[in-house]
């Protein structure tokens, strides 16, 4: 199948670690990843009555430890600063790299384009504090790929 990208714009709140953990949970609840069952693609778990009813049993069956679910739900710690990237982690964009990208140490939805290619590894996500117009912090956008 490959990986997929996905992405997720979230309210601001100082805490990733606690956005991500709510983002997993209404994502999950929503059905709005891909289970990997014979013949699913291209659906969601949501197209699915029979699918997990938690993330333990959703993460128990084999196909989905090897295929993920093309979704935030492959993400499961936001970094912290100077921690190394690994399988499942998500880090955050410095003001450095927003500066490099987008030109700006304080990026807004309209440079969400230009901070896409921050995230280029699978199984690896990012995360970026958007603001808005007056420079305070609005959002929390979550992007990556992930799945096989």
């Amino acid at each position: 199948m490959g990986a997929s990208g996905w992405n997720y714009f979230t309210a601001y709140q100082p805490d990733a670690q606690a956005a991500l953990d709510e983002l997993r949970r209404q994502v999950f609840e929503a059905g709005d990843y891909w289970w990997a069952v014979p013949g699913g693609f291209g659906s969601s778990a949501a197209d699915f009555p029979d699918r997990p009813r938690s993330e333990e049993e959703l993460w128990a069956d084999e196909r989905v430890q090897e295929s993920g679910t093309h979704s935030i739900l492959d993400m499961t710690w936001v970094l912290a600063d100077g921690e190394e990237p690994d399988f499942g982690t998500l880090a955050p964009v410095t003001e450095a790299e927003a500066l490099a990208r987008a030109g700006v140490a304080r990026p807004t939805r309209a440079h969400v384009q230009a901070l896409a290619p921050l995230a280029e590894q699978r199984w690896f996500g990012r995360y970026a504090v958007l603001h808005d117009d007056a420079g305070a912090p609005s959002e929390l956008y979550f992007w990556g790929f992930s799945g096989d």
